[in-house]
């Protein structure tokens, strides 16, 4: 079993850039920061910052170009991409990336309202397929079962 999952919540350094593939399909990036603070063994408080770059394709892309500005707070879901290309200098470059398949803005808008959030449609099922079961309500997960 294989696990490429990367989830972040931070702020977008900049506006989204939009571009549209020679096909006609919209594709997005964006820079995400985060921050890690702790307090190390002299008492003395650390800050770190760490810049994830986002790509979005399609509609997720859509959304993002119309609703995200630099500065805006955002959790975004993915997966893991490493580039590689050779640079106009020569050079070798490598980035790796988080391709986005979920976001949602956590913060409001220049306008005040909450912007709407993403998440790709699930597959449908086969008409042929067994239906779905149903649990019953012995089988709901009650808050109080939960260890945590």
């Amino acid at each position: 079993m294989n696990l490429n999952r990367a989830m972040i919540i931070g702020n977008l350094t900049r506006d989204p850039e939009a571009r549209t593939t020679p096909t006609g399909k919209s594709v997005v990036s964006f820079d995400v920061a985060t921050n890690h603070s702790w307090t190390n063994s002299a008492g003395v408080k650390q800050d770190e910052v760490e810049y994830h770059h986002i790509v979005a394709w399609a509609k997720l892309a859509d959304i993002c170009r119309q609703y995200l500005g630099k500065g805006r707070k955002v959790y975004v879901e993915g997966r893991l991409k490493t580039r590689e290309w050779v640079g106009t200098d020569g050079v070798k470059r490598t980035r790796t990336e988080i391709i986005a398949d979920n976001m949602i803005m956590l913060d409001r808008g220049p306008s005040g309202g909450v912007a709407p959030s993403y998440t790709p449609p699930q597959p449908t099922v086969d008409a042929g397929a067994a239906p779905a079961v149903q649990p019953t309500n012995e089988e709901e997960i009650k808050v109080e079962d939960i260890p945590f």
